[in-house]
């Protein structure tokens, strides 16, 4: 065993991170800035990249072609790929702790063998279609309807914020399947990219995820079958759980940035010269390297403790939203401090800094915000439920 944190690692998951190590480094490291750069989004041929390597199926059941491994091991790949580029992370990040995880879990076995395979071999990826224009934050009031007609579902409205939109071809919405208020309506529905009256506005320019399509979606009465309804109206507690898993892996995400930018300046600072001798003798540079290496060290082991509660399932909401707090706003502070330690060279695209702190931002507010985290946090906590609407 190998030690990770205050955790160890088997010997097939240090392997697994290794190899993503290398992946990462030898692979994408090279091809990171000119995607950012141009906006380009994740290659397909690179899906099936990451497909022959199996990192597309860590955590999805080995009978549609998956490896079924626990949450951590997804989380270990996803953290290398990230330290280096963000679309290569978010393609694993997707299909191990994503949308396509829902089909998984709450899925039947017909959407399972139509759905997770193609996303196993890198042949399709499924988005998630959350927000709308007035329902952000408070997703439960959501407006996006759902009729059944016979063995159809109508879909009407207008999804915001979704990331992959217009370049994945699927996408699990979330929609309000009875007209009841509140969260008892809202369920789930898988929807093709090409299906008649499913329109996608211009693409949004944002001031990091610069790689990620996002985009709104405009459901003019669009039919889907009744069974590609994978949570029926009701079932937004299991749709919840599921957001366990995702912020874990959103969690990851900012790990990556707050390691890679402790990397990077551990190395920058000790061998950097000014006034004459390194920059790591002068103690203010010290003391933030130490702040830099106590929050970085924290956020690893709130995630490694939620995600070893999961096991194969879902952690529990409270260290969950722990871990994707800490983390986010850790990512953000120490990207900025890395930034400051490099001067002039931190705010050069070239070294790859002021990109990590303009994603860092990004993860915090996808999600969920910090905010609305620490709301959840207290409520778990506690054991009460606090109402945002008096």
């Amino acid at each position: 065993m190998t030690a990770f944190g205050d955790y160890e690692l088997s010997e097939s998951q240090l392997a697994l991170r290794q190899m993503a190590t290398r992946l990462a480094r030898e692979v994408y490291r090279p091809l990171a800035l000119g995607w950012d750069q141009s906006a380009t989004p994740f290659p397909h041929g690179e899906r099936e990249r990451l497909s022959n390597l199996g990192l597309l199926g860590i955590c999805l059941p080995e009978e549609f072609g998956g490896s079924g491994r626990p949450l951590v091991d997804a989380l270990l790949v996803i953290e290398e790929l990230a330290k280096e580029c963000l679309p290569a992370a978010f393609c694993v990040f997707e299909a191990n702790t994503g949308p396509a995880r829902v089909v998984a879990l709450f899925g039947t076995d017909d959407q399972k063998r139509r759905w997770l395979p193609p996303i196993i071999r890198g042949q399709s990826t499924i988005a998630v279609a959350i927000s709308e224009p007035d329902a952000g934050s408070a997703a439960t009031d959501l407006r996006m309807a759902g009729t059944s007609v016979g063995d159809s579902v109508i879909l009407d409205g207008v999804k915001r914020w979704c990331s992959g939109a217009g370049h994945a071809e699927q996408y699990l919405v979330y929609a309000r399947l009875q007209s009841v208020p509140g969260s008892d309506g809202i369920g789930a529905v898988i929807v093709g990219r090409d299906n008649p009256g499913l329109t996608f506005g211009p693409r949004e320019e944002l001031m990091g995820f610069r790689s990620i399509p996002s985009a709104d979606m405009m459901f003019d009465s669009v039919k889907v079958s009744a069974q590609d309804v994978v949570v029926q109206a009701g079932g937004f507690r299991k749709l919840f759980s599921a957001f366990s898993i995702e912020r874990l892996g959103n969690a990851t995400m900012s790990l990556a940035i707050a390691q890679a930018s402790l990397d990077r300046s551990s190395e920058y600072v000790s061998t950097r010269q000014q006034f004459g001798r390194s920059l790591v003798t002068f103690q203010a540079v010290q003391l933030q390297i130490a702040d830099m290496v106590s929050r970085v060290r924290a956020a690893r082991l709130l995630i490694r403790d939620a995600a070893e509660e999961a096991g194969r399932e879902a952690p529990s909401a409270l260290k969950a939203s722990v871990a994707k707090s800490f983390a986010n706003e850790t990512a953000k502070y120490v990207s900025d401090l890395a930034m400051q330690l490099h001067g002039g060279y931190g705010y050069a695209q070239e070294t790859g800094l002021e990109r990590l702190h303009r994603d860092a931002h990004g993860w915090a507010l996808a999600g969920g915000t910090p905010t609305m985290q620490k709301i959840r946090i207290a409520s778990e906590y506690l054991g009460l439920r606090f109402s945002q609407r008096s």
